[in-house]
């Protein structure tokens, strides 16, 4: 028996050839035919160690960490939002009143182990780590398939610290991301020296090429090549202006908040400069003494975390309003998994990957406030569960991008998603 007829013969080719299936055969069968988005734009919001979606966007009954035995539940209170029906933590108040904007996707789950690291790269690649492959991250598919939006910037920036799981594994340099730390002075290394004016920048890049000219296509060192070409592109005060949060009136800057609130402005920035994709981090551990990985005393302070998730995440999504981009730029919230309602023995919540929430704001989609049900103590998922691959497959239906195209890693097919569908609901 060859290799189709066992496919066929075990059920495996009619369940699962779709996924793997060229692109031209998705576009003749309807059924598969994914919807189209008309977002330009990506600020992906990382709320790195697991935000507990109990005590943010999907509240329960109110719980008890304080008290022996501990009562599960949600730490906070609850407040209605602009939608009818659905309501937040309290201390999301500021949001509460855009949710017709947004939509929590409360049903998200997956089921790998409970561990920041796997989960982060499950979240961020939309795949398991695989021992022969690394797969790219959800920003380098975007500027992989997109581009930047203007030849003066790259296509994909990560506010925050880098990692494997946010970089563009086989697809290589090209579609990686530059990186900064520190809102006030931007990327590192791309101001040039004061006594390099640019005819002695052009000299030294002269100088650069005949040794360029012998690196071999397709190796590492190509690679390197490749992010130097860029770098030396993008070097000058062309693309540094773009840092400068102070052109902002003071008014706006106060309005975003704090650090983290800084972040989204210059992510708002970045968009109009016409950067494709913006990952901002939310991990400021020492706001709280743990982030959002809430164990032991770190949940008693969470309400601060929250508090300025809050702040900066309402004034983006008023500031993108204003400019008129909206529409065109989506949110969204990403976290490597959720925490249970019940509390560990010094108030503090565990992991819990298999019912968790993330969050899409803007973009142009049908927004309703909440998106999928869960169980009175937002443990087990009730109605429309979204996978990550779904979720990725949502962000990029949104963008435009088919998340059933195939791309290659070397001369193998690797889809975008991992079979993931996007959530229909929320297109036209």
């Amino acid at each position: 028996m060859n290799r189709r007829n066992f496919l066929k013969h075990t059920g495996i080719l009619g369940a699962g050839a779709a996924l793997g299936a060229p692109s031209s055969l998705l576009a003749s069968n309807p059924a598969a035919i994914m919807p189209k988005g008309k977002a330009e734009h990506c600020i992906f919001i990382w709320l790195g160690g697991g935000m507990a979606q109990i005590d943010t966007f999907d509240p329960k009954k109110k719980g008890n960490s304080k008290v022996s035995p501990k009562v599960s539940g949600s730490e906070y209170g609850l407040v209605d939002t602009a939608v009818p029906g659905v309501q937040f933590c309290e201390h999301l108040g500021r949001t509460a009143k855009m949710a017709e904007r947004l939509t929590v996707v409360r049903s998200v789950n997956h089921h790998i182990i409970d561990e920041h690291a796997f989960a982060t790269n499950l979240v961020h690649t939309g795949r398991m780590i695989s021992g022969s492959v690394t797969y790219p991250s959800i920003g380098s598919i975007v500027a992989h398939e997109r581009g930047a939006a203007s030849s003066d910037v790259p296509a994909y920036m990560l506010i925050g610290y880098p990692n494997v799981s946010r970089g563009p594994g086989f697809l290589g340099a090209k579609s990686g991301f530059v990186y900064l730390t520190d809102t006030e002075s931007g990327p590192a290394g791309f101001s040039r020296p004061a006594d390099v004016d640019p005819a002695r920048a052009a000299r030294r890049q002269a100088l650069l090429e005949p040794l360029a000219d012998h690196v071999q296509n397709e190796s590492v060192v190509a690679q390197y090549r490749t992010a130097q070409e860029e770098a030396l592109r993008l070097a000058g005060p062309e693309f540094m202006r773009h840092f400068r949060l102070k052109d902002e009136s003071a008014d706006l800057r106060n309005a975003y908040g704090g650090e983290f609130g800084q972040r989204c402005l210059l992510a708002r920035r970045l968009v109009q400069a016409g950067v494709r994709f913006i990952e901002v981090s939310h991990n400021l551990n020492f706001i709280n003494g743990t982030g959002w990985d809430t164990h032991n005393e770190g949940q008693q302070n969470q309400h601060i975390l929250i508090k300025e998730l809050d702040i900066a995440l309402s004034a983006l999504i008023a500031d993108l309003e204003n400019q008129g981009i909206l529409d065109k730029t989506l949110i969204a919230i990403g976290t490597e998994f959720g925490r249970p309602a019940s509390y560990d023995g010094r108030g503090g919540r565990g992991h819990q990957g298999t019912c968790f929430s993330l969050v899409l704001a803007g973009g142009g989609l049908n927004h309703c406030g909440a998106y999928g049900q869960t169980d009175e103590l937002s443990k087990e998922i009730l109605e429309k569960p979204v996978s990550i691959p779904d979720f990725h497959a949502t962000i990029h239906a949104a963008l435009g991008i088919n998340p059933a195209k195939e791309l290659l890693d070397g001369s193998r097919p690797v889809p975008i998603t991992d079979g993931g569908k996007p959530i229909a609901a929320l297109f036209s």
